[in-house]
């Protein structure tokens, strides 16, 4: 089946999306087709012309936005005096919303990989009726427990690696949450040791997630990666700013207990129920490594009207053929057959 072929977008801006951010968004397709939405991973990777190869262009009317503090967004994460403490789940799903208005959209389909995959779950849970369909690749759940793993769990797999990873490291922060002491590394006035610790922490990406050449090129790019870095090790040492007060889930929508979430908790997870009546389809590689802890089983088996597609001997990577192929078949199922696009 394969991607669908190159096009351009029809249409891009620059949204105004308060606490002095400007982000980057471009619609391609048809511009009176159905609407969908792309969501890149990282958190802080961007996005990339390939995306909108996913999508029928006769049919689709293409959303894609770079996040806070990444690509062709403002102001650039990369920036030592670019607030971080604006950059966060919910205000991302702020966004989501202003530019869904901002395009007179009613509902879209969304499509996410990896961190997008996330970013699409918690959006869907909070705002279910702007979701017409979820399509996932690489899916994670944004768990301390899937924070561990990726930080210091896969240690015991990639032991050489991980002996570079902790070296960076003081001493004293080798056994506490390693993306929160690399993230105070990145935070740092002096520029060296910002970008020593960006340099260390893509090392360390790039052993555990085997990456296309394409990928593993833009962390050669001294700006991409420390931006990515930053961004990165921000989410992954706050619990992904998942759970909190604005995170904006209902009072009517949190669990029996009344609790609206919790530092390391799987609130995802916990709120997969919130998910019943917005059809899905999970594409996950059969050797992609955050499948250590079943998360992508247990997501698919707590959403009812989900559908879970295997493709074996493929990591955590959304641009593998196989991965590829089941992705647009998704796409392609929930393209619009006769009736009006929404």
């Amino acid at each position: 089946m394969g991607l669908y072929p190159e096009i351009e977008p029809y249409d891009r801006g620059m949204l105004d999306v308060g606490d002095g951010n400007r982000v980057y968004w471009e619609t391609c397709g048809n511009p009176r087709g159905k609407p969908a939405v792309v969501l890149h991973g990282g958190p802080g990777s961007g996005c990339t012309p390939g995306f909108r190869r996913y999508f029928d262009p006769a049919v689709y009317r293409v959303v894609l936005l770079d996040q806070r503090g990444c690509g062709r967004s403002t102001p650039h994460a990369s920036a030592y005096d670019t607030d971080m403490s604006v950059n966060t789940t919910a205000r991302l799903i702020g966004d989501l919303e202003l530019l869904r208005r901002e395009l007179d959209i009613g509902r879209w389909l969304v499509w996410g990989v990896s961190w997008g995959s996330v970013l699409g779950l918690r959006y869907a849970q909070t705002h279910p009726r702007a979701v017409s369909e979820l399509v996932l690749a690489g899916v994670a759940t944004a768990s301390s427990a899937e924070v561990d793993l990726l930080t210091r769990g896969l240690g015991q797999v990639f032991p050489e690696a991980f002996e570079r990873f902790l070296a960076e490291l003081p001493a004293d922060d080798r056994d506490g949450n390693l993306a929160a002491a690399y993230n105070r590394l990145i935070e740092s006035p002096d520029p060296a040791v910002r970008a020593r610790a960006a340099r260390a922490w893509t090392d360390w990406e790039t052993a555990i997630v085997p990456a296309p050449p394409r990928s593993v090129q833009r962390y050669e790019d001294p700006e991409f990666r420390l931006a990515f870095a930053r961004t990165v090790t921000h989410y992954f040492g706050n619990d992904h700013f998942l759970g909190l007060p604005e995170d904006g889930l209902p009072e009517d929508g949190r669990s029996e207990d009344g609790r609206s979430g919790g530092e390391g908790q799987a609130v995802v997870l916990r709120d997969a129920h919130l998910l019943k009546g917005v059809p899905g389809t999970l594409v996950q590689g059969s050797l992609d490594l955050g499948n250590l802890l079943g998360v992508v089983w247990r997501l698919h088996h707590a959403w009812p009207g989900s559908e879970l597609v295997m493709v074996d001997d493929v990591g955590h990577n959304a641009g593998a053929p196989g991965v590829v192929d089941e992705l647009v078949a998704a796409t392609d199922r929930y393209a619009p057959r006769g009736e009006a696009p929404l």
